[in-house]
């Protein structure tokens, strides 16, 4: 199926819950209501913003379907921004003037010789209206440039609304063109000229951006021009629009978004509206879970992520669902006046269940780096790729990657792996257990998906905890860096640079070069440890992983095995005490007392 017959199947969906607009008209923001008495003159401005946020917002409202706005100048039918209904603007102006005159033109010329009284108000307000007269109340300059509609003094519903208005609009409603073969009903129609504009999505432009669009020469063909290039029913055209706008709003609970990319899904009602709301609920909660801290909830979700890794059927994890239900996960990211698809994925949901149960799995690490429930993909990247862990800062192709490798289940970007090393090499703490987690998810899961059995680990796999005889070199050097660091440390307390300070990036890619280096200075701590009777197992710890090491450090080592060393210094670091609750409390005393540094 692909994309516009899945959304214009859920506009179906849409008008079942009576969510739909009508065809002829749109959902657009406003902030303000002209009241105008039954001369034409202004009475009051109605504020419609929402008010129960910090700040106050912009409500969404049905009104006649907005035209598509270029550069030429096109009026909206009974509602506009102010330089088109009054001829005012905050900028500079200059086509204020002819602005209003074409809203004008075109609004007397729809009302015609209408006798509604909501009407015959409008038309006398546009007859005796001048510019000049914004700057005397009820206006304020802050409404400028804003949507405005209009109202009735003493009715309940807006001048739009009323039954005569409504009529006329829906009169006029389409563009009748010769009719083709839709490639979404597959029946012959009046083919759309413009495809409908979609907002919502993040980083596109605020007035909408076109999904599908033929603006230049080169994109059309055959002698077609516009949208007969890929012929859609006006009618298609209007419900796929609608509901990808409704999917989108702000409010919505089918959307997200990771990276720069603006992430909706949905599932078609083949099993019924029931399977159908439990299946976005339940992918919801696995693909972005909240970050609760109440322990009954994240082991709710953990069962559930159990139930479905083992592939228990749906209705086990759900009584509501469905197996069967179809699922469609579409990603959208801006680029200039239209729109870029990310991805489009569309499957059984018990299929994407099951990849995201594997991508938490493949996540798993300990000790766990997250309280609660697991991490949402944005989270992950944020802790592992961004700059100042700035959600701005992360890559965008790179999370446009890893989420398609999420649903997709295939292996994860070897980019990933790469900025979560370099992160570290920057300076980043390898003991927040992101990197490591992240890291390990990479390596895991290119092993999984390289065994002939997927279902059997092979020997010498990543491991979930710590390992102290993992054959990886890397693996075993990181966890004698943190045993040196850790001598360091009980030796000389708090020092303004650490050998993790100095020498984390450099030993991690080039061993041969850094350990010998680490293993003589070493010996001054172990020696004073020796004094005080504290450092026996420190140098047991660190006889036992040069056995296992040799004496043949490795030159250098590639991606995936520095990779490995950052996991082996995180498993090191965070069980080494295990069993030694004296020097543990005694670090951490002394790291509270002197840096807040995490021992």
């Amino acid at each position: 199926m692909s994309i516009l017959q899945a959304l214009n199947s859920y506009y179906d969906r849409m008008a079942a819950r009576g969510e739909a607009e009508a065809p002829g008209w749109s959902r657009e923001k406003f902030g303000w209501c002209l009241v105008i008495d039954a001369d034409g003159q202004p009475v009051d401005v109605l504020d419609l913003h929402d008010t129960a946020g910090k700040k106050p917002a912009v409500t969404l409202r049905d009104v006649p379907a907005a035209v598509k706005r270029t550069v030429g100048i096109a009026p909206n039918t009974l509602w506009d921004k102010t330089n088109y209904v009054f001829g005012r603007t905050a900028g500079s102006g200059k086509r204020s003037a002819e602005e209003h005159a074409a809203f004008r033109v075109a609004t007397l010329a729809l009302i015609g010789d209408s006798a509604d009284p909501g009407l015959l108000a409008l038309r006398r307000f546009l007859e005796i209206w001048a510019p000049e007269r914004f700057d005397a109340l009820p206006f304020r300059l802050d409404m400028l440039d804003g949507n405005f509609l209009f109202r009735l003094q003493g009715d309940g519903q807006f001048l739009h609304d009323r039954p005569a208005s409504r009529a006329l609009v829906e009169a006029v409603a389409g563009d009748p063109t010769e009719a083709a073969f839709c490639l979404v009903t597959g029946v012959s129609a009046s083919v759309a000229r413009l495809h409908p504009t979609i907002k919502g999505v993040e980083g596109a432009q605020s007035s909408g951006a076109a999904l599908v669009s033929f603006n230049l020469d080169a994109f059309e063909s055959y002698g077609k021009s516009q949208g007969q290039n890929a012929p859609t029913s006006q009618a298609a055209s209007f419900r796929y629009g609608a509901a990808l706008n409704r999917l989108l709003d702000r409010g919505s609970t089918n959307r997200t978004r990771i990276g720069d990319a603006t992430v909706t899904f949905w599932a078609d009602t083949s099993k019924g509206e029931v399977a159908a709301s439990a299946a976005e609920g339940m992918f919801s909660r696995f693909f972005t879970p909240p970050p609760l801290e109440d322990a009954d909830e994240a082991a709710k979700l953990r069962a559930a992520l159990e139930a479905v890794a083992k592939g228990r059927p749906m209705r086990e994890v759900n009584p509501d669902l469905e197996d069967g239900t179809r699922f469609h996960i579409l990603g959208l990211s801006p680029n200039a006046a239209r729109l870029s698809i990310r991805f489009w994925l569309s499957d059984d949901f018990s299929v994407f269940a099951q990849r995201l149960a594997a991508h938490f799995a493949d996540l798993e690490i300990a000790p766990s780096p997250w309280r609660g429930n697991p991490p949402a993909i944005n989270q992950l990247l944020v802790k592992t790729t961004a700059l100042m862990e700035k959600f701005e800062n992360i890559p965008p192709q790179l999370a446009g990657e890893v989420t398609r490798a999420v649903l997709e289940g295939r292996a994860y970007p070897q980019s990933w792996l790469a900025a979560a090393v370099i992160r570290l090499r920057a300076g980043d703490d390898p003991l927040t257990g992101w990197h490591a987690a992240a890291i390990k998810a990479v390596l895991c899961r290119a092993e999984r998906l390289s065994r002939r059995d997927p279902s059997t680990p092979e020997k010498g796999e990543t491991p979930v905890s710590l390992d102290r005889e993992h054959p990886s070199t890397a693996y075993q050097l990181g966890r004698l860096f943190a045993v040196l660091e850790t001598a360091q440390r009980m030796a000389l307390g708090k020092v303004n640079a650490s050998i993790r300070d100095r020498y984390f990036g450099a030993a991690s890619a080039t061993p041969a070069g850094v350990f010998p280096l680490l293993l003589r200075g070493v010996q001054n701590h172990l020696g004073k440890l020796r004094k005080n009777g504290t450092g026996g197992w420190i140098e047991r710890e660190i006889e036992d992983i040069l056995d296992v090491v040799g004496v043949d450090l490795p030159r250098a080592l590639p991606l995936a095995e520095q990779g490995r060393f950052a996991i082996g210094y995180y498993h090191q670091r965070k069980t080494q005490f295990a069993g030694r609750p004296d020097i543990a409390a005694e670090l951490a005393d002394d790291a509270t007392n002197k840096d807040g540094e995490d021992l």
